[in-house]
C-alpha cells in the first residue's frame, strides 16, 4: 500500500520567534518512506535537526514576523496490514522489567498516576493480566469518554478526563496511559498520523491522531483507546511520557495558529496522485 502523508500548518506571528516541529516519520519508520517528508518552510529559514532524549526527530527554527507555513509531504509504503495483536502477551513483574521501560510507569506531565492508582486496582484488579487487562481498559476509556473537537483543552490531565467525561484522542490516550501505569503495565504516548483507510464514510477532515504503546511479553503494542480497534495505515511520528515531549510544534513566544491540514490517503493509482498534487497546488 502506498500512502501519501504530509501536513500543512499556517501561523501569523508578530515579531520572530523561536519554534520546535516535531513534524517527521519517526527514524524507525524512515526506511518505508518512498519519497521523504522533508520539512519546508514558507518563507523558507534556516533549519536545524536533532534527536530529543526520547530519539525523535526535532526540527528547530526561528519564524519571521508575518504569515509562516510548516509543511511536510511524503509517500509511504506500508503492509496495508491492522496493528498487530497478541491476545498471549504476558505482563511481566516490576523487578523484571528492562530499565528503559521504567520512565514509562512513572507519573508525568498529564498522567497523573498518584491520583488515579486506587481507582484502577478497584477496577481492574479481577482482570487476568496481561492484553486482556490492557484492552479492558481501553474499552473502559472508550466508553467513558465522550469524543468532541469542543471539548479540546491543552491543560487536561487524565483525571480530569475521567472526571468531566469528554475529550480528543489525546485525552483518551492519557486516560488510559495513566490507568495501565498505575497497574504496573509500562505505557508511552505515542502521536502520528493515522488517516481512514478501511473505514467507511463518512470521513472527517485530516487530523494526527494520539494512541499509546505499552509493553507485554517482551515488546511494545499498539493500543487505540479513542478509536478501540485495530486500524490500517497507523505512521507514527514521535513518542514520549505524555503529549508534553511531544508537542506539533513549540514556539517560544505567541504564534497564532491560522490554517490546519493534514492528509494521510491511500494512493490507489497515478491518477489519484495527480489529483493530490492539483488540490495541493
Amino acid at each position: 500500500m502506498r500512502i501519501r502523508l504530509g501536513c500543512r500548518l499556517r501561523y501569523h506571528l508578530v515579531k520572530p520567534t523561536p519554534m520546535i516541529a516535531l513534524l517527521n516519520v519517526h527514524f524507525s519508520r524512515f526506511g518505508d518512506l518512498e519519497r521523504p517528508d522533508y520539512l519546508h518552510t514558507k518563507p523558507s529559514v534556516p533549519l536545524q535537526s536533532y534527536r530529543d532524549a526520547f530519539g525523535n526527530w526535532c526540527t528547530r527554527c526561528v519564524a519571521p514576523a508575518g504569515d509562516f507555513v510548516l509543511g511536510t509531504d511524503g509517500i509511504f509504503r506500508d503492509l496495508g496490514v491492522p496493528d498487530a495483536c497478541a491476545q498471549d502477551a504476558a505482563e511481566h513483574p516490576v523487578e523484571e522489567l528492562p530499565f528503559e521501560t521504567l520512565v514509562f510507569l512513572l507519573g508525568s506531565r498529564y498522567c497523573d498516576t498518584d491520583l488515579l492508582s486506587d481507582r484502577a486496582w478497584q477496577m481492574f484488579e479481577h482482570v487476568p493480566p496481561g492484553w486482556n487487562r490492557v484492552q479492558a481498559v481501553c474499552d473502559y476509556v472508550h466508553n467513558a469518554v465522550t469524543f468532541g473537537y469542543e471539548h479540546a483543552r491543552s491543560t487536561r490531565t487524565a483525571s480530569q478526563t475521567l472526571a468531566e467525561g469528554v475529550g480528543v484522542c489525546r485525552d483518551f490516550t492519557h486516560l488510559a496511559i495513566t490507568l495501565c501505569r498505575c497497574l504496573n503495565i509500562p505505557a508511552r504516548y505515542c502521536t502520528g498520523y493515522l488517516g481512514d483507510i478501511g473505514m467507511p464514510p463518512p470521513y472527517p477532515p485530516g487530523d494526527f491522531a494520539a494512541w499509546m504503546e505499552v509493553y507485554l511479553g517482551g515488546t511494545w503494542w499498539v493500543f487505540d483507546p479513542r478509536n478501540n480497534e485495530r486500524r490500517i495505515g497507523r505512521v507514527l511520528i514521535a513518542r514520549g511520557r505524555d503529549a508534553a515531549d511531544v508537542p506539533l510544534t513549540q514556539s517560544f513566544g505567541h504564534a497564532e495558529l491560522t490554517g490546519f491540514e493534514v492528509w494521510a490517503d491511500e494512493i490507489a493509482n497515478a491518477t489519484d496522485a495527480e489529483r493530490h498534487n492539483e488540490r495541493e497546488n
